[in-house]
């Protein structure tokens, strides 16, 4: 098995990050989304709880959903195939 160059290792790290920035930030506009009813209507309390309880579970499942398709897209990418 043939050793990564040093910019083989930073388009990796660089490419992790990005995943990780981009799908904190799309699961901060699902969770703001479902939330927002409750600031801006001041639903009840029960209702706060069971939207924010949904937005979590959403923002979650965008959060490793976005990350996934990130890192897949970059390792299907012709360049990263280890020849």
């Amino acid at each position: 098995m043939e050793r990564r160059s040093q910019a083989d290792r930073d388009a990796i790290t660089i490419e992790i990050g990005y995943a990780f920035v981009s799908g904190a930030f799309a699961a901060g506009l699902v969770f703001a989304a479902l939330y927002a009813p409750v600031l801006a209507f001041g639903l009840s309390p029960a209702a706060g709880r069971v939207l924010a309880t949904v937005g979590g579970v959403l923002a979650a499942a965008v959060f490793l959903l976005r990350i996934t398709h990130v890192l897949w897209r970059f390792a299907r990418r012709p360049e990263n195939d280890g020849d």
